[in-house]
């Protein structure tokens, strides 16, 4: 079984689902260059509650978790397996910590499927979804990221999906428009570069790195996600950005692929 990378993305608008545009031909390009997973672990900034917990049924629905978009989407269905032998597997491996097996109550929501519905089309590769805590600080995110690094020598992929940058208060709803206000540019080079220096901790502590980051992360969700990816790696490893640019001007859409 292939070594998996670790892999974040920026999943932006639910309507990348239907879109055909440069960010869903580089997913279905990255999809096409990865080994083949054994299974997905999806780390969605749209499963934000308080606990963790891990879906453990053998068939997730497609939850639609949005409104105000056309119906067609709504009737989109993304029939991926689930896998409750690896969800049981996976509490296992992070006790002490409490982990809740959900087998009825979520699925997979927009912010794994919208990607993955390019990735993955076929959806013949098994999903699961881990919940993130929303109680906790983002060093015991990243730390949790630490403990699935070994999923990754199993064939699994560690999948986290949100956004680097995400700030939809200042989004241009209703407008096209891949031009980025200037400091949700700065906020995202700020990120490549300790990226790209291996340097996680001023990542981690986020909030430290100044008045553009309250702007680009006003609320941690979708940022959360890839503090779980940047644990689920070594710094030492190589990182790439497969996909790049902005959604409507404060929605980064990189994903960051470590090994």
């Amino acid at each position: 079984m292939s070594r998996m990378p670790a892999l974040f993305v920026g999943h932006g608008s639910p309507m990348n689902a239907l879109g055909d545009n440069e960010w869903t031909r580089a997913w279905r390009a990255l999809g096409e260059s990865l080994p083949r997973p054994r299974v997905i672990l999806a780390i969605s900034a749209h499963w934000y509650i308080e606990g963790t917990a891990v879906t453990a049924m053998a068939n997730s629905r497609t939850i639609h978790d949005f409104g105000g978009f056309p119906r067609a989407l709504h009737e989109v269905h993304y029939p991926a397996a689930g896998d409750p032998g690896f969800a049981a597997d996976l509490k296992t491996l992070l006790a002490p910590l409490a982990v809740s097996l959900d087998e009825d109550s979520w699925g997979l929501d927009h912010g794994t499927w919208s990607v993955l519905i390019h990735m993955y089309p076929r959806a013949e590769v098994p999903v699961v979804q881990l919940a993130i805590d929303a109680r906790r600080e983002p060093r015991f995110h990243y730390e949790l990221g630490a403990r699935l690094r070994g999923l990754r020598e199993r064939g699994v992929l560690v999948l986290g999906s949100g956004d680097v940058v995400h700030n939809l208060r200042t989004y241009t709803w209703g407008e096209r428009t891949t031009t980025a206000y200037a400091w949700a540019l700065h906020f995202e080079a700020q990120v490549r570069r300790h990226l790209d220096a291996g340097q996680h901790e001023p990542l981690i502590e986020y909030g430290a790195l100044g008045e553009e980051a309250r702007a680009a992360v006003p609320t941690p969700d979708h940022y959360l996600p890839l503090l779980y990816v940047m644990g689920a790696s070594d710094p030492r490893e190589r990182v790439s950005y497969p996909v790049t640019g902005f959604d409507g001007g404060s929605v980064s859409m990189l994903a960051v692929q470590f090994g």
